[in-house]
């Protein structure tokens, strides 16, 4: 199956609006959500599926990768927001609210049915599970495994604090476990972990507090993150990006590690640090990481 490339920052359009889907194609996001669902009023859905609809199908995304986030399971909208926009070919879709591997599995089956009919390849098109409540974190880990065409995990932290009654605050204490577990499981199955979005939207030009939250997540290990208005999306790029230091530094520490190896030593000290193979793990990531942003390439 075809893996999109890593994705940095994740673009929310309101799947209603043309005018903001058209702006969304022309700022370089790794990848543009078309909202089907909290971006859209209730009496307006039928009329973002259309819209979203045209889009897929009429709009040049400049290489971004096009999602559509569909309706909640059980909602009654989620099956029939995948029926009328599935013709657009979008490159995936969002579950949002996503408690059990069920739901990825169910998901995944409909648009089986849908390629199969279409005489698509199966699995060209993928899934992003949005965890947003207590029990889909505490599921997250079934839910990782549950698809082989799941490619990423997200954690939405404003609906999981409603779900349990945290208060949100600016530090993000009340988040952290949800936040940290999310990773684990998508790093256990090779997946891409997105990070909740950034809300404080009152000082647009100052951005020190999505850099500080993203620089955090970044360090917690997501690989990306959730954007909600256009400005968010070249400093998401740039904190989820391994900078040219990064690089450099372990493609030094990688080639050491094999000349050593050459050698017969195992454990070996690089520029005053022990090295084991931890560390030799983490800079073929970052390399991994910087290739495939340099070429588009697949995610395992």
């Amino acid at each position: 199956m075809s893996r999109p490339r890593s994705m940095r920052a994740l673009l929310f359009m309101p799947g209603d609006s043309e005018r903001k889907i058209v702006k969304g194609t022309t700022l370089g996001a790794d990848a543009v959500i078309l909202d089907l669902e909290d971006g859209v009023a209730h009496n307006k859905k039928l009329l973002a599926r259309a819209t979203t609809m045209k889009a897929l199908k009429e709009l040049d995304f400049k290489g971004s990768a096009r999602f559509v986030r569909t309706n909640a399971a059980g909602s009654g909208l989620e099956w029939d927001d995948i029926g009328a926009t599935i013709a657009g070919r979008p490159d995936g879709y969002m579950l949002p609210k996503v408690e059990s591997a069920d739901v990825v599995v169910h998901a995944s089956r409909r648009i089986e049915m849908e390629e199969a009919y279409r005489g698509w390849p199966v699995g060209g098109i993928v899934l992003i599970a949005l965890l947003e409540t207590a029990r889909g974190v505490i599921e997250a880990a079934q839910i990782a495994k549950s698809d082989p065409r799941l490619v990423a995990l997200a954690f939405g932290a404003e609906d999981y604090c409603a779900s349990v009654g945290a208060l949100r605050s600016k530090e993000g204490v009340e988040v952290l476990y949800a936040r940290s577990k999310t990773v684990m499981a998508a790093a256990s199955y090779c997946l891409q972990c997105i990070d909740t979005p950034y809300v404080d939207l009152q000082n647009m030009q100052d951005q020190t507090g999505l850099r500080a939250d993203a620089t955090f997540a970044r360090g917690l290990g997501f690989t990306g993150k959730l954007a909600i208005h256009p400005s968010q999306v070249p400093l998401l790029q740039e904190v989820f990006s391994p900078t040219a230091a990064e690089v450099a530094a372990a493609r030094a520490l990688i080639d050491a590690h094999d000349a050593h190896q050459q050698s017969g030593t195992g454990v070996f000290v690089h520029e005053g640090r022990m090295v084991d193979m931890p560390m030799v793990r983490s800079a073929e990531r970052v390399l991994l990481r910087a290739g495939r942003e340099e070429s588009g390439g697949s995610n395992g």
